[in-house]
């Protein structure tokens, strides 16, 4: 399936904000967000006004690049979180945090989400002790995720841990770090998914004009 492999940065300068694309880079003065706080390009400086539109083109566009999903993966969540009873946007949100590499990457073990679908890709999680390889899969309240007894040793992983010990954990996601397993404890909460501000509203306003 075809994925963007260019500069992840570029995208964050685009957006105007960190979208936190490349894990610990994002948190140290490293990040191109915070040395080059522009869009790229020759007009990158240019002032620019979007449209109605334009803004919620946008919006769509950094939220579903923050997740690392192709648009037709995308409109499919807005699709089922539709038929859902509450907020579309927040509904459909919450079905996006219970992808498995989400949660992967919630939970510590990966330094980003596209590190979580590495994780998963190469057969080193396990769902309620069963292997899972499909980064997509939907984790339910109670599934517990760990790391598979072979892979607790991937350097990568243990720095991953190791950097998530000094930022805030969601309260729905409990983990043992020494273990290197995790349990889901409930449905991810709106208040909690800000970082970086995602406007969900904007969204639905697109997918439903």
């Amino acid at each position: 399936m075809a994925r963007y492999l260019g500069p992840v940065c570029k995208v964050c300068r685009r957006h105007g904000n960190k979208l936190y694309l490349k894990g610990e880079r994002c948190f140290t003065d490293k990040c191109s967000v915070a040395r080059r706080p522009y869009p790229p390009g020759q007009h990158g400086q240019a002032r620019v006004k979007l449209s109605e539109y334009g803004l919620r083109l946008r919006e769509k566009q950094r939220m579903r690049r923050i997740y690392g999903l192709l648009e037709q993966q995308f409109s499919r969540y807005y699709v089922a979180a539709s038929s859902l009873p509450g907020r579309t946007g927040e509904e459909m949100l919450g079905l996006i945090e219970r992808r498995l590499d989400n949660v992967v990457h919630r939970m510590g073990f990966a330094a980003s989400r596209a590190q979580g679908r590495q994780l998963v890709r190469h057969n080193h999680v396990l769902v309620n002790g069963k292997r899972v390889n499909i980064p997509s899969y939907r984790v339910n309240p109670n599934d517990v995720i760990s790391i598979r007894e072979k892979s607790k040793k991937i350097p990568y992983i243990q720095a991953a841990l190791a950097a998530a010990e000094s930022r805030p954990r969601p309260s729905w996601l409990e983990v043992n770090k020494d273990a290197m397993s995790g349990v889901m404890k409930g449905m991810p909460v709106r208040d909690e998914l800000n970082e970086p501000a995602i406007r969900e509203q904007y969204v639905v306003e697109y997918y439903s004009r």
